[in-house]
């Protein structure tokens, strides 16, 4: 089969189109022909894991060595990128009974990647579930990740209908699945992302935006009873005068100082409380927000479509800024 494929780590340039073997599946697994797969920003990250400095590291400094040992220290140990993807079930092992041939699925792979092929294996129990009827394999493709992320952090910072939230980088993968997920639970919703992608974040639902260019959330005079950080751009210091008596701080990426606030937080009794989570990666999440799509609820924004030929313009596209949407690789 084909794959995208990359042996050494760089700028796009090092990711090639090769012949590789294809899968078996296992008695619990299940063969997808893989249709589309799209570009986020964990694929950025471990394409160039080797350069990367532990600042530069979106989670706590004690977890970069081990990740980065994980993903290969002088060369990736991974070399088939794409964390989500939206597919068909060509074959399954003699043990599933959860999903039949021709099935037309959604899955998040996660750390173990490997999306950018023809085909993967995916295990029945995991982060998969039957694609949202009304979507193309490219649009389906664009969701697992964000909906894994953002059903999960949402529930764990206790998101109630008629709460101000605030999410700071409302235009990725869970960003854009949160500003939707949040305005579903029945909350005021305010985005926060790049001038680029204003009328982006607007197409979701955002009851307001703002150009983090343009304006600082933490210095308008208004409070929130939920702000959740999706890149740890921001610190409990910079955002707690923006935060009500109650509310919380919510972080999908951060590092030690914030899991400390956390610590500090709850040991001290403050009313204001740090947040620092994991996701569940369930395919529950996936089928809530497959139900939700299906009612129209829940959108999915494609920006721009390449050939698995045109990997690394695809790459280069995102890394330069101007995706509004996501950007997917049709294989």
């Amino acid at each position: 089969m084909k794959a995208i494929v990359f042996t050494e780590y760089g700028t796009p340039d090092v990711l090639k189109i090769k012949e590789v073997a294809k899968p078996t599946p296992k008695e619990n697994e299940i063969l997808v022909r893989v249709h589309a797969t799209p570009i986020n920003y964990g694929d950025l990250i471990a394409r160039n894991f080797g350069n990367l400095t532990p600042g530069e590291f979106n989670m706590p400094a004690p977890l970069y060595l081990p990740s980065r040992m994980a993903f290969g220290w002088n060369k990736p140990r991974v070399n088939i990128l794409g964390s989500e993807l939206a597919g068909e079930v060509e074959a399954v092992g003699r043990d599933v009974t959860k999903f039949k041939t021709g099935d037309a699925v959604f899955a998040y792979l996660g750390m173990n990647m490997g999306a950018n092929a023809e085909y993967v294996c995916i295990p029945e129990a995991g982060s998969v579930a039957l694609k949202p009827s009304n979507l193309s394999y490219e649009e389906a493709s664009t969701l697992p990740y964000g909906a894994i992320m953002a059903t999960s952090l949402l529930a764990k910072g206790n998101l109630q209908r008629g709460q101000k939230v605030l999410i700071n980088g409302a235009s990725g993968g869970i960003g854009s699945m949160a500003v939707q997920l949040a305005k579903h639970f029945g909350a005021d919703v305010t985005g926060v992302c790049g001038t680029p992608r204003l009328e982006f974040v607007k197409s979701l639902g955002a009851d307001r935006v703002i150009d983090y260019t343009q304006e600082d959330f933490t210095q308008n005079g208004e409070t929130y009873d939920l702000i959740f950080d999706i890149l740890g751009r921001s610190s409990f210091s910079q955002v707690r005068h923006s935060l009500k008596p109650n509310g919380i701080y919510l972080l999908a990426s951060f590092k030690m100082k914030a899991l400390l606030q956390m610590l500090w937080t709850s040991i001290t009794g403050s009313r204001q409380k740090v947040i620092c989570a994991f996701a569940n990666e369930t395919s529950e999440s996936l089928t809530f927000v497959k139900g939700l799509v299906e009612e129209g609820k829940i959108k999915a924004i494609v920006d721009k479509r390449f050939p698995m030929e045109q990997a690394a313009e695809a790459h280069r596209y995102v890394e330069g800024g101007h995706k509004q949407g996501n950007v997917v690789i049709t294989i």
